[in-house]
């Protein structure tokens, strides 16, 4: 129905009525059947009808020039309402629902006698257009809304100033899937995944349903941190961490707790001053060091790698190559106190295992460079399971080769499990002509760095799991925007066994609470960490020369799993 008037985004007081087309001659002639989604509704209205709250299609209300002094709570059930009128009435007060219409683009309140407002139009995140004039609103009220970008500015100070009454969500749950081994030597750990949320990503303009105090670093990083150390994983995987932050608040408060790490920021970082480089957000792995020793840290740069293979293709160079995402892989060895079921006289084994943390490009328009970045990615752990095989024969007189070096592969890979990027590393396979790859053709590229074991198809050797999937885990990433999985972890399916892992958040607790994305002043990212315990079986062989080590003691009981 639309609507021929413009009066409406400016301050007026006139009588004009709006015109509105509810249906064309020719849709009438044809019998089709009239829908509207908007209704006016002028004259000496004093009271609303129940009825018309439940009219929840309309889109807009139109109550301007009417003589209603208050305004029933039940207007929050017209979810849709983008646009709300009810200027020229006798309005002395709103009701706190009245926030509830986080849909609404324009509010009109102009010409009432409202004395306050309610902190809860705070909520009305999306609201751009809200008239106030000829209310006796206090001075303080007025003096914000009168300030250039106005508008915004009293919705974040009420906002700011909102109780927050939401509980705090009740503790995620544990989900067992398997038992442990008990007549085996075993080596069983716990790994997290987790995209933090960086400061500077983390603004009132992408999140603007979060009051301003729960988006401040200093508050969300005691949470994050606090939320680290209650899942206390052996093996943390970190996105979006700045250096600032890694290497003066992360990793001095995790060595505290028998922690190590390695750290490496976006590509960006090697050109820029120091002043600035402290703000790249980059990837980090910390690994307790009772469990694993580091042998080496690996840094894999996407847009170095698109450079080295492009070949002069225009789009790898334009689409992928600027894209300074990074993957961060850090080759451990498990120590004596990591093995559980080992006789007492028997060698214990220093089983190396990679460890990988990823952050893919975020933008959906570019699905063919995650992609491309995903199958960069491993080939590249390719060749450093290779290499790692060779040094670990040379320097660690360990009998190891690729294939029994384990591979642990996280991150915030940006893509759903129905994308080219999850069907290539849950398969080991992808179509050269999968959707995900759009128009560009890389195969020239692409055929110089993996194999092709079929035509038309490119594929990878390893042998990978996802321990997370949408029955156990609808949604990694949740913003107002988006609800999505995004964030994986994968692991060896022939020798690694998933033991457990942490469950999602309460759905109840966000519908309930109407938590319609996060950070939230009780969840400090708008990613949720992801936790698994695995079990693994050793599979390098016995080592070259003598016994590695003895055990000193005996089986190692496992400690229970707590969340």
């Amino acid at each position: 129905m639309p609507r021929n008037s413009k009066d409406s985004k400016y301050e007026n007081n006139g009588s004009n009525r709006r015109t509105h087309t509810y249906m064309s001659a020719e849709d009438q002639a044809a019998g089709k059947k009239s829908f509207w989604t908007e209704l006016e509704i002028t004259g000496t209205i004093r009271n609303l009808s129940s009825n018309l709250f439940q009219m929840t299609h309309l889109t807009a209300l139109y109550l301007k020039n009417n003589s209603l002094q208050r305004l029933p709570p039940d207007i929050c059930q017209l979810v849709n309402l983008r646009n709300l009128d009810l200027s020229s009435n006798k309005l002395r007060s709103l009701p706190a629902e009245l926030g509830e219409l986080i849909q609404l683009r324009e509010l009109q309140l102009s010409h009432n006698q409202l004395r306050i407002l309610p902190y809860e139009l705070g909520k009305l995140f999306n609201l751009m257009v809200l008239g106030l004039i000829g209310n006796p609103l206090s001075k303080d009220i007025m003096n914000i809304y009168a300030e250039p970008n106005g508008t915004q500015k009293l919705l974040t100070f009420m906002l700011d100033n909102l109780q927050v009454t939401t509980p705090t969500p009740p503790p995620r749950p544990w989900i067992p899937l398997a038992r442990p081994t008990s007549n085996r030597p075993t080596c069983i750990f716990t790994v997290m995944c987790y995209n933090v949320l960086c400061d500077k990503y983390a603004t009132r303009q992408m999140y603007s349903y979060c009051p301003s105090w729960a988006l401040n670093w200093d508050y969300r990083k005691k949470g994050i941190l606090e939320e680290i150390r209650h899942y206390s994983a052996d093996i943390i995987n970190l996105q979006e961490v700045e250096m600032e932050q890694f290497y003066n608040y992360f990793l001095p408060e995790l060595k505290q707790d028998g922690y190590a790490g390695i750290y490496s920021p976006k590509s960006r970082a090697k050109h820029m001053a120091e002043s600035e480089r402290k703000y790249v957000d980059g990837c980090a792995i910390f690994y307790r060091t009772s469990k694993f020793t580091l042998i080496k840290e690996h840094l894999v740069e996407f847009n170095q790698l698109a450079m080295a293979n492009a070949d002069g293709l225009d789009h790898m160079l334009n689409r992928v190559m600027p894209k300074d995402n990074i993957g961060l892989a850090a080759l451990l060895q498990t120590t004596e106190a990591a093995w559980e079921n080992t006789p007492a006289d028997a060698p214990f084994v220093q089983q190396p295992i990679l460890v990988c943390t990823a952050h893919i490009h975020w933008d959906p328009e570019f699905c063919d460079v995650k992609l491309i970045q995903t199958m960069m990615l491993s080939n590249e752990l390719k060749t450093i399971l290779e290499k790692s095989a060779q040094t670990l024969k040379a320097s660690e007189n360990v009998n190891a080769d690729a294939n029994s070096i384990q591979l642990v592969l996280c991150g915030d890979f940006n893509s759903l499990p129905d994308s080219g990027v999850i069907e290539f590393l849950s398969t080991g396979r992808v179509s050269q002509d999968h959707k995900d790859f759009k128009d560009f053709s890389y195969k020239q590229c692409l055929e110089k760095i993996l194999s092709c074991d079929k035509p038309n198809e490119f594929t990878h050797s390893f042998k990978l799991a996802s321990a997370y999937n949408d029955e156990i885990m609808p949604f990694t990433n949740y913003t107002f925007d988006f609800k999505g999985i995004i964030d994986y972890i994968f692991y060896a399916k022939q020798t690694m066994t998933p033991l457990g892992l942490l469950g999602p958040l309460s759905s109840e607790w966000l519908t309930q609470n109407k938590v319609i994305g996060c950070p939230h002043p009780h969840v400090f990212s708008d990613h949720f960490p992801l936790l698994v315990e695995l079990e693994m079986v050793p599979t390098v062989s016995a080592p070259i020369n003598g016994i590695i080590g003895h055990r000193t003691y005996g089986k190692i009981h496992r400690k229970a799993m707590v969340i």
